[in-house]
């Protein structure tokens, strides 16, 4: 096993402190703000959320699991349905939630162990509603690139889009350590640049804007009535079928980093219980739902840096950014197109992980229980198929989709046993990028 440079628990130099903790700041920026740009929320509140959020995780796993949340890709289609359904209160109470059930499913675990979970989300599930997260979002990225601000097709908004996507292609491809880390980020860098050079970026704001300013909370109660109805917790709750799957595979990969068995210490309860804490520490203050962010693992995986200290930095460090106000002038001023060109690719990816999981899974598709689950999930949930009870009652697209995989999985016969092995540490305990 690699020594660490720094362990879990050493704390680094000042200078040290500021530097590697940016490194982290950076790796999750890009993904971080684009959610909130996609569903219409503040990216200040993202920013400021996902630190207080990775704080509590931090607290809540005993400061043993190094580990940055920032937003998650799989709410943003519930957010906007729960947004045009009850406007941005109906999508935070949502997201609330969803973190409850995180809550739920970690005393579950406590009391009874983690192995039922993965019997009710095996990759055969998880995998299709990956690809649906990611395809789902297809035609949003390519409209953000593609049309102008009237909507219509724009060959120098699209011209912008295509820059900024072969510049995080480049950067993704051909970069080599920490800046193999934030092609996000710097494609959205380059994108700003070239759209600057055009005339297509508005600076007003950033120029209006005060150094540092309150961002745009939104609480329950003040902004919003809490109202709660059927229709905002179908479309947000079972999303946390998906979410609960992607953190159990963080928390593996990040075992194997760290070379630590963080599923039984400090518990898979904790880790689950510290991000559906995030969640809703998110919820109650305007930001969106958060997640483990895969970048920030690989930065742990290429530094051998896995102090909890740096990972906390970041978390303060992106509190302050979100009451920079020229920083959230600036991300507000990033033009459509920008964000557009690395969706393509972002959502491309999500949708590639949902492949790679059932090829790394070994899923036989000669198998037609395995054909008939996933062809039902992928067409359901990228056809946005809709379940309509009533006007008020209704589940749709993603969340429909891993309803029935679930279902579909728990009913069809020939269902394997869970991988007694999947749990453990690998023997070597290598590194992994």
């Amino acid at each position: 096993m690699n020594k660490p440079v720094l362990d879990i628990k050493d704390v680094p130099s000042p200078l040290q402190w500021v530097t590697l903790s940016l490194q982290h700041l950076f790796a999750m920026f890009g993904a971080t703000i684009l959610v909130p740009y996609l569903v219409g929320l503040s990216p200040a509140m993202a920013l400021i959320s996902s630190g207080l959020g990775t704080l509590a995780f931090l607290i809540i796993t005993k400061w043993q699991v190094p580990a940055y949340l920032g937003s998650s890709f799989a709410f943003i289609s519930p957010i906007i349905a729960a947004k045009a359904a009850g406007g941005p209160g109906a999508a935070m109470i949502g997201s609330f939630l969803a973190g409850l059930v995180y809550g739920v499913v970690a005393l579950i675990i406590k009391k009874a162990g983690y192995r039922w979970i993965m019997s009710l989300l095996p990759p055969v599930v998880v995998g299709p509603v990956i690809i649906v997260i990611g395809l789902g979002l297809a035609n949003v990225a390519v409209g953000m690139a593609m049309n102008g601000p009237d909507g219509k097709y724009n060959l120098t908004y699209f011209s912008v889009a295509l820059v900024t996507l072969a510049a995080t292609i480049i950067c993704s491809i051909f970069s080599r350590g920490l800046f193999s880390l934030v092609p996000v980020l710097a494609g959205i860098i380059v994108g700003y640049v070239y759209a600057l050079i055009i005339g297509v970026v508005d600076l007003s704001k950033v120029a209006k804007a005060k150094l540092f300013e309150m961002p745009d909370f939104l609480l329950p109660g003040i902004d919003y009535p809490i109202h709660l109805t059927g229709q905002i917790v179908l479309l947000m709750v079972p999303v946390a079928v998906v979410t609960l799957s992607e953190h159990i595979g963080h928390q593996l990969v990040l075992s194997k980093v760290v070379g630590r068995d963080y599923i039984k210490n400090p518990g898979l309860h904790r880790s689950i219980l510290g991000d559906g804490t995030a969640t809703m520490i998110s919820a109650l203050i305007g930001g969106p739902p958060k997640t483990t962010y895969g970048e920030n693992i690989g930065v742990l995986a290429i530094t051998r840096v896995y102090s909890v200290y740096v990972l906390a930095g970041a978390a303060v460090l992106a509190i302050i950014f979100g009451f920079v106000g020229k920083i959230t002038a600036l991300i507000s001023s990033i033009p459509t197109p920008v964000m557009g060109g690395v969706s393509i690719l972002l959502f491309g990816i999500i949708a590639s992980s949902g492949l790679r999981m059932l090829v790394d899974s070994k899923v036989d598709f000669g198998d037609k229980r395995n054909l008939v689950i996933s062809s039902v999930i992928l067409v359901i949930g990228i056809g946005g198929a809709i379940l309509k009870v009533s006007e008020t009652f209704q589940i749709q697209g993603m969340a429909l989709a891993a309803i029935i995989g679930v279902i579909l999985n728990l009913i069809l016969p020939g269902r394997p046993p869970v991988n007694e092995n999947m749990f453990e540490l690998e023997e070597n305990n290598d590194h992994v990028a």
